[in-house]
């Protein structure tokens, strides 16, 4: 079972899901998993797990992200991008000088509401679901933190930016806050995640060159920040049996190595060691 990490560049038009499904044609393998979904029409950096490192997406979908959007301004649709049904249009008088107030007002974490079409589940059911059905329902909203908004151009038509944000965080909710914020509607025309944690869209491969296996692929001490410790004492079988650890070393998270295999992630304070991921 080969266990890897590959930074991916998702073509615009895929799901991650696609993405998935054909990665698991081209490496032979079933035990693949993304780490943060990105809308069809969206484009960039996703993180593939594959094999044992499956076990890691939880801890890298939790990474901060950065994107390029465009947004199409006096137009509303359901799906709050491009590719929905206009629901309305309104005019705009729109001035660079308000986007980037408005963008400072934004800076900072709230409430955002998550879009009704995505896959959020609601009672074991996913919201784009009950959208599709027009079923009515209360949308769940959740904090996120924006850190950084930088207006990168502005026409008649609308503007780009880059958006540094926490997990959760939907631009396409963003764009619409933002919009509201301007007294008038926008959309989203184009997304790019160009970063999840430190790995950017200059690093990433296309299925193309992952295909033609020209790709590089990381291990987990390059994915997260984690101390490395090698056992190969008594410790190494509470390791190998998911126990506690009692070892005089300073705190944090620490990659446990056995014969130099990655057992498992162990999150030390005051001297003990808990489990955090079993390999």
């Amino acid at each position: 079972m080969m266990n890897k990490i590959i930074i991916v560049n998702k073509e615009s038009g895929m799901t991650s899901r696609d993405v998935v499904n054909k990665l698991n044609k081209i490496l032979g393998t079933k035990k693949i998993g993304h780490t943060g979904t990105l809308d069809p029409i969206a484009s960039g950096v996703l993180v593939i797990c594959v094999g044992k490192y499956t076990k890691l997406v939880d801890h890298i979908v939790s990474l901060d992200k950065e994107y390029i959007a465009t947004v199409k301004l006096g137009i509303l649709t359901d799906t709050l991008d491009i590719t929905g049904n206009v629901l309305d249009k309104k005019d705009y008088h729109t001035t660079e000088s308000q986007i980037k107030e408005v963008f400072n007002s934004f800076i900072g974490s709230y409430l955002q509401e998550v879009p009704k079409y995505s896959a959020v589940k609601i009672n074991g059911k996913k919201l784009y679901e009950y959208a599709r059905e027009n079923i009515e329902i209360n949308l769940p909203k959740r904090e996120v933190s924006i850190y950084e908004l930088e207006l990168l151009e502005f026409n008649k038509d609308g503007f780009k930016f880059r958006t540094k944000v926490s997990k959760g965080t939907y631009i396409r909710s963003l764009i619409n806050d933002i919009c509201n914020k301007l007294n008038t509607y926008g959309t989203m025309a184009d997304l790019i995640r160009t970063k999840q944690g430190k790995f950017s869209i200059e690093e990433a491969y296309s299925l193309e060159d992952i295909e033609n296996n020209n790709y590089k692929s990381l291990n987990i001490e390059e994915v997260l920040d984690l101390k490395v410790l090698n056992l190969n004492d008594s410790n190494a079988k509470l390791v190998m049996n998911g126990n506690k650890l009692n070892l005089d070393i300073e705190d944090g998270d620490y990659l446990i190595k056995i014969n130099n295999q990655d057992e498992a992630i162990y999150s030390f304070l005051n001297k003990e060691g808990k489990i955090k991921i079993k390999f």
